[in-house]
This record gives structure tokens, C-alpha cells and sequence, in this order.
């Protein structure tokens, strides 16, 4: 099993900025991939921003030149800092990774509880 934590979610003015982070502990052999998705009330959940294992990062159109990934290897962390942040930025951030197990041939997916991001006008 593997268990993914995020931390970091709050309130912000507009214009303001945000670093979240997330954690994956357990049974890891190694990261694949480490995703923030972000979902909205009403919305459905979207990607926003990704890297890989081999160090590639992509982002919504909506986040780029505003948003940053980056991950810490040695750690099983990522992090989401997000920069001149909108009200439409609002919605609960979730973590979500692709991993290969002990004892498992096949990758895995986990996703954390969300933790919620609030930007006020």
C-alpha cells in the first residue's frame, strides 16, 4: 500500500501565492509519475500540472507561467508553487501518483485527500 498526504492548501488574496506539497510513503519502488489535479464546485476534476520520473513537466494552459512543479526524489515529494493566483485558481487540490510496488509487476495509482485552495478578490 501506499499512502499520499497532501499539505499546504489555504486562504490567499489575489495575487498571492501558494506552495503545496505532497508526500507518498509505503511500498514504493519508484515514482513514475506525481500529478496535481484541482476540482472545482461544480466542475470536473482537471489536470494542472505534471512531472514524470524522467524529470518532464507539463501544465494546463490556464497555470503556465504561474504555476511551478517540482519533485523531490530523495523524498517522494512534490510540490505545486503557485504565483499570481486568481479566484478561478479556487478549488480542492489533489495528489495523485503512478508508482511501481514491491512485489507488484504493474503500476499503481493513488491519489491523496485534496487539500482546499481559496483565492479572495
Amino acid at each position: 500500500q501506499v499512502q499520499v498526504v497532501e499539505s499546504g492548501g489555504g486562504l490567499v488574496q489575489v495575487g498571492g501565492s501558494l506552495t503545496l506539497s505532497c508526500a507518498a510513503s509505503g511500498n514504493i519502488v519508484s515514482i513514475i509519475a506525481m500529478n496535481w489535479y484541482r476540482q472545482a464546485p461544480g466542475k470536473q476534476r482537471e489536470l494542472v500540472a505534471s512531472t514524470t520520473i524522467g524529470g518532464s513537466t507539463s501544465y494546463v494552459d490556464a497555470v503556465k507561467g504561474r504555476f511551478a512543479i517540482s519533485r523531490d526524489y530523495a523524498k517522494n515529494t512534490v510540490y505545486l508553487q503557485m504565483n499570481s493566483l486568481k479566484p478561478e485558481d479556487t478549488a480542492v487540490y489533489y495528489c495523485n501518483v503512478d508508482v511501481r510496488e514491491i512485489g507488484r509487476w504493474v503500476s499503481s495509482n493513488y491519489w491523496g485527500q485534496g487539500t482546499q485552495v481559496t483565492v479572495s478578490s
